[in-house]
Order: structure tokens, then sequence, then C-alpha cells
């Protein structure tokens, strides 16, 4: 079941790749006292997921306007990350769940991920959205079954509005 409003975010660590190499990064660190929104993805280099993260890097000001810090996270490894941030052309800080026990831990992982068009691979993350507040606590969650589907991007920004 996935996480929801009033769960505690669980403790984390990603990778993120930078100038410098790989860095970890852990979960304290993206909520320190202000709201991060965490964008999954099932994987890059897939259509929908790039609109999604191009648009987002897009609105990357108005996120900030707001007071939150945005995050991309998908099971892909950071060099695969990388690779289509250039190639598409987008700035979304993103975060490796290369073995998606983050994913797992929102609740929001596949067993089977399309299986209908044999990508079976389990464990990949529902294409999802989840705002949490500087103490920890998840204060906006979108889980969308279909990986076809985009989260409502100006419903996330009218929350931090509201926050």
């Amino acid at each position: 079941m996935a996480l929801s409003v009033g769960d505690k975010c669980p403790e984390f660590s990603l990778v993120s790749l930078t100038t410098d190499g790989p860095v970890v990064v852990e979960s304290c660190q993206l909520i320190a006292g202000s709201p991060a929104v965490l964008f999954f993805i099932p994987m890059a280099f897939t259509g929908v997921c790039t609109e999604e993260f191009c648009t987002i890097s897009n609105d990357l000001a108005e996120y900030e306007s707001l007071n939150a810090s945005v995050y991309g996270i998908s099971g892909d490894n950071p060099f695969a990350q990388q690779a289509w941030a250039e190639k598409e052309n987008f700035s979304l800080p993103m975060l490796s769940d290369y073995e998606h026990e983050v994913a797992g831990a929102f609740g929001i992982a596949y067993e089977a991920f399309l299986p209908e068009k044999n990508l079976t691979m389990g464990g990949v993350a529902k294409r999802s959205v989840f705002v949490v507040d500087g103490d920890g606590f998840i204060r906006y969650a979108e889980v969308l079954e279909s990986p076809g589907d985009m989260p409502d991007l100006a419903a996330v920004k009218e929350f931090l509005k509201s926050m």
C-alpha cells in the first residue's frame, strides 16, 4: 500500500551524479526545513517520463519561488539518468533508486512493470509525486496506476502555494 498524507517519509539514501561524480544523498538533506517534491517515474528514455521531467524542469523556478526543492527519482543508474537529461536538455536534479528500495519503502513499486508488453521487471516505481514537509511528513501524495498518465502538476503547485 502506498504511503499517504500524514505518513512519515521513510529515511533513505540515493545516489545523484554531480560534476564531482556520484554522491550519496540522504532523505534528511532533501527535507531539511522546507518542502521537498519527489517525482517518481518508471524509467528514463520513455515518452511520458521525458515529457513529465522536461515540463517540471521548465518550471523549476516556479517551484523554487514556492520555497520547494524538486527531485526526480527513477530506478535507472545515475549515468543513464545523466545521459537522458543531457539528451532531453532538462535540469531536474535526479536521484537513482537503482535497487528499487525507495519505491518499495513508499509502497509504489510495480510487481511486474507492463507485463502485457513483456516488460516484467519488478520493483519499478509507479509514476507518483509526494510533497514532504520540512518535518518529514507527507503532505501531498498522488500515485498513478497507469504509467501513461501524468501527475496533476498544477495541483502540486497549488498545494505548495497553500503550505
